[in-house]
């Protein structure tokens, strides 16, 4: 029994004298170093995340500004345009408005186009639709003799076998037609036996003869109901370019319109409230925003408003005394008994029958016509 119990002793005593090597044991975590660290570098980012969202839409909608959206749009101008004298003004009026022009063989001929360069790096916060609006938009030239063909084939031909001229489908999602001198071009080819010449094709002869204002009219009514085409009829070269001016212009303001249409409003809980009562998600400040909408009736002052929302907290409790009423006279004088707190040795006051009676049809009224305030 002493041999074991020396064995023993030796044996803790050879363990206290010789430490056993420093030995590592290698898991996944170690690689991403202390937990401590990670957790902080996760709440950092976690952090900075909202900051990093506010500067993307800050310079998204920088981008987006009509000034900087036109130094990004782009006119294709197809090359046969230019063969005409009055190009020139076109030209001109596309240099002075601050976007650029270039000249490109364009299908199909002496057409416009517009394009958008969308910018490097591109905003996440943007939605690719909204970079790409307006690049659908196409203007063609015709010359009046081309569109009363067109013209005569709408008016006289009629049933299945007649198409809608100038669209085929290659054509764009947005055609528009613009026609210069028409009105000119229709008075110096009013029908004259004598002086008619002989065509070049029978179709030519029978839009001179056949086509007039009242064609013209039917034509016009016919396209945008068919093939929502929208014709410019214009008397010059200047009012075209004055045109194109306006367009390009209004094609620029586009994606700053629809990134503001398709962001949050400002006066949701969800929201980012920009000023106004501020309302959380919990409900706190709901009754401020029912003090706020109070004082927007005519003639209501912080008194009268403290006097309605302390009897009534919330619109939904006043809906519900307006459904216990029982005739329609009780709900319109429910409020007009109201007192409202005044200074010491001030006549007492209530909230009175007229704004009682605004405040009721305001919750209660189906009718979008409704006039609250007589005396406005």
């Amino acid at each position: 029994m002493a041999k074991v119990g020396s064995r023993r002793v030796g044996r803790s005593c050879r363990g206290q004298g010789q430490r056993r090597p420093t030995t590592w044991e290698i898991s996944d975590s170690d690689t991403e170093g202390p937990v401590g660290a990670g957790a902080d570098s996760e709440s950092a980012v976690r952090a900075r995340d909202p900051a990093e969202k506010r500067r993307e839409a800050a310079e998204a909608l920088r981008l987006l500004r009509p000034k900087q959206a036109l130094r990004r749009l782009a006119v294709r101008v197809d090359p046969a345009i230019l063969e005409d004298a009055g190009a020139d003004i076109l030209m001109e009026a596309l240099g002075s408005l601050g976007c650029e022009y270039h000249i490109e063989p364009q299908r199909p001929a002496r057409s416009l186009r517009w394009s958008r360069v969308k910018p490097e790096p591109c905003p996440c916060s943007v939605p690719p639709e909204v970079w790409a609006a307006g690049e659908q938009e196409l203007l063609l030239l015709l010359e009046p003799e081309e569109f009363l063909q067109g013209v005569f084939q709408l008016t006289q031909i009629c049933g299945p076998a007649c198409s809608v001229p100038w669209i085929s489908p290659e054509s764009p999602a947005c055609l528009h037609l613009a026609v210069i001198g028409l009105d000119a071009y229709l008075w110096s080819h009013q029908p004259n036996a004598q002086e008619m010449q002989q065509p070049e094709s029978p179709g030519a002869a029978r839009a001179e003869v056949a086509v007039g204002w009242p064609e013209v009219e039917e034509a016009l009514v016919l396209l945008q109901l068919w093939a929502n085409l929208d014709v410019l009829l214009v008397a010059s070269w200047q009012e075209l370019s004055q045109h194109v001016c306006a367009f390009t212009k209004a094609l620029a303001q586009r994606p700053f319109k629809q990134f503001q249409e398709s962001g949050t409003f400002s006066f949701c809980t969800a929201g980012r409230w920009v000023a106004g009562e501020r309302v959380t998600k919990d409900g706190t400040g709901l009754r401020g925003a029912w003090w706020r909408q109070i004082r927007q009736f005519n003639r209501v002052s912080p008194a009268v408003a403290d006097a309605v929302v302390t009897a009534f907290p919330s619109p939904r409790l006043l809906q519900q005394a307006y459904l216990a009423c029982s005739t329609d006279q009780e709900r319109l004088a429910l409020l007009a008994d109201l007192p409202v707190k005044v200074d010491e040795g001030a006549r007492p006051r209530r909230v009175g029958p007229d704004l009682s009676r605004r405040i009721c049809l305001f919750l209660t009224s189906t009718n979008p016509d409704l006039l609250l305030d007589l005396s406005s």
